[in-house]
């Protein structure tokens, strides 16, 4: 396998050896993103959901203080939305000024989640250009072989071997394969990441909806 390897790098030339560069940076950003959403638990709102309920059902200290064993991303944004407003609880505000101190609260909540989601978001356009480019620096070398061989044809003149034309031609579309085999699996990579964020983003609204709603209703019930 190390021979077939070194042979086909030394077949496809400097842009075969682009194309496994490239390859082995996003296979390393690629393991380093799956790490990074297996530590904040994206998509595991389990625990979280189950706060919620237990906040909007009048439960808030115990929906608060179950969540301090979740260190998902979701749990982490939703407890502190919640820590806050318990301490607006405890404040003798006139309904008008808890309203413009909620809102400001729900503010600083959605800029908190929205810098973790940027965070998750980090280097998967980096990703989405190795997807854009490597098709591209296939086609180039393949374009840059089919002219190399073209070349020796016409220099052989009448003398040309027709075998020699088609060595040179799959030599040349080789680096088209090695691009397209770069570009793929890292396609299905960043679909995959950004579908998971885009879940991420739909649930951190609904549960934050879902605790500031709470809120507003229990102030002005007390009201």
């Amino acid at each position: 396998m190390v021979e077939t390897s070194s042979s086909l790098l030394q077949l496809g030339g400097p842009v075969v050896l682009i194309l496994l560069a490239i390859s082995i940076a996003a296979v390393a950003v690629i393991l380093a993103k799956a790490v990074q959403f297996s530590t904040a638990r994206v998509g595991r709102h389990g625990l979280v959901r189950q706060a919620v309920s237990q906040w909007r059902s009048g439960e808030r200290t115990k929906a608060s203080q179950n969540l301090l064993k979740d260190r998902s991303l979701s749990g982490a944004l939703v407890r502190s939305a919640m820590d806050a407003i318990q301490m607006l609880d405890q404040q003798p505000l006139s309904s008008q000024v808890r309203d413009i101190r909620e809102e400001r609260l729900r503010e600083e909540i959605s800029a908190r989640a929205a810098d973790r989601l940027f965070g998750l978001a980090s280097w998967l356009k980096a990703l989405d250009l190795v997807t854009q480019i490597s098709p591209l620096l296939g086609l180039f070398g393949t374009v840059l072989g089919m002219i190399e061989t073209f070349q020796t044809l016409q220099e052989s003149g009448a003398s040309a071997n027709p075998a020699t034309l088609a060595g040179g031609i799959w030599v040349a579309l080789l680096t088209t394969a090695c691009g397209l085999a770069v570009a793929m699996p890292v396609s299905i990579a960043v679909t995959w990441f950004e579908t998971r964020l885009e879940k991420e983003r739909a649930a951190l609204e609904v549960l934050l909806t879902g605790v500031f709603t709470a809120g507003a209703s229990t102030s002005q019930a007390s009201a």
